[in-house]
């Protein structure tokens, strides 16, 4: 009789965002979603890693196909924001500049911030329905849509950046994932805003069910093969170590070498994840490629410290057939580290 092999000691998992199938841009419903993340699920668990995410197509919009909704999703629905974005808005938001790849907020803020229609127990739920199995779910950290949006209300970053962590923790309790994570991608370009964003960020993390596993992911952006944010891992040390978090979800494959001693700083009560997997360009890693990448990180870290192992970011940016072949590379790598 077959054994099942036991679980090995770094697993696979996937940023959050994946490859919108053509079909389902094209021919949007409902039901088109749930099938569509069926596949994502399907192509991921086929591949062999460990813990998939659902590609975050809960957060798909027929208006806009080219995004995967990391702000508006969440930002639209609340209570106290307007959507209305004239010409004023914008004008006022570019001079307020918090965000240079933005052309208009992702809303104005006109009162105090709420739920409103926000429903993150809904679309987890329609994703565990079709996961098979363990899957992690993703949600867009308060201090990266504080950055997004234009205050009318508060007047104030920090209550603003606050407010907006309130109400995504109210949205945590239950929701039926094996692991949440939160996602940031600006603070890495604005590190003198780390405590607040750790604040804001701890009231979502202390707000997941006990036995949930809680990551967060860094990156320095991702648009279009593009790094948006500047800085280095060297300088959010402090920040990285104040989270309530279980394990980090890092860049590090499209990062300069010298990001990697920084690890060695990062609290040992907190696992690492590391991106082996470059999103940014279109090859695919060969498994020497990725072994070697988790080679030189354990060098530095020591063994048993990294216990995931992941592309940099998501894949929305990236064709199919590009971002399947780079998951199979992902697990055939590790399992070649590991000599699986």
């Amino acid at each position: 009789m077959a054994t099942k092999r036991s679980q090995p000691r770094i697993l696979t998992t996937t940023v959050g965002s994946y490859s919108i199938p053509d079909w389902l841009a094209a021919l949007p419903s409902e039901q088109a979603v749930i099938d569509a993340t069926r596949v994502v699920f399907d192509i991921q668990r086929q591949a062999g890693i460990d813990l998939p995410t659902d590609g975050e197509l809960y957060r798909f919009d027929v208006n806009h196909p080219d995004t995967n909704g990391m702000i508006e999703y969440f930002i639209r629905p609340m209570a106290g924001v307007s959507g209305t974005v004239g010409r004023s808005v914008t004008d006022e938001f570019s001079r307020h500049h918090p965000m240079g790849f933005r052309r208009k907020p992702a809303g104005v803020v006109v009162g105090p911030l709420g739920e409103g229609s926000l429903n993150l127990l809904a679309d987890c739920q329609r994703a565990a329905a079709v996961a098979q199995g363990p899957f992690k779910f993703t949600v867009t950290s308060p201090y990266m849509l504080a950055r997004t949006l234009l205050d009318h209300h508060y007047r104030d970053f920090e209550k603003l950046t606050l407010a907006l962590g309130e109400v995504l923790a109210a949205q945590m309790p239950g929701l039926p994932a094996s692991c949440i994570q939160v996602d940031e991608a600006n603070i890495p370009g604005n590190p003198a805003d780390a405590p607040l964003a750790a604040k804001a960020m701890n009231l979502v993390l202390d707000a997941i069910d006990r036995g949930t596993e809680r990551a967060v992911h860094f990156c320095f952006g991702n648009y279009g093969g593009q790094t948006i944010q500047k800085g280095n891992w060297k300088k959010l040390l402090a920040f990285l170590n104040a989270l309530h978090t279980d394990h980090l979800v890092l860049e590090l494959a499209h990062r300069p070498k010298e990001d990697l001693d920084a690890l060695k700083g990062i609290d040992k009560k907190i696992a690492l994840g590391i991106g082996v997997i470059d999103i940014k360009v279109n090859h695919i890693e060969t498994p020497d490629e990725v072994a070697a990448r988790i080679e030189a990180v354990e060098r530095k870290v020591g063994p048993d410290r990294v216990r995931w192992v992941h592309p940099d970011c998501g894949f929305w940016m990236l064709k199919r057939s590009i971002a399947d072949r780079k998951i199979e590379a992902l697990v055939r790598g590790r399992d070649l580290y590991l000599g699986r």
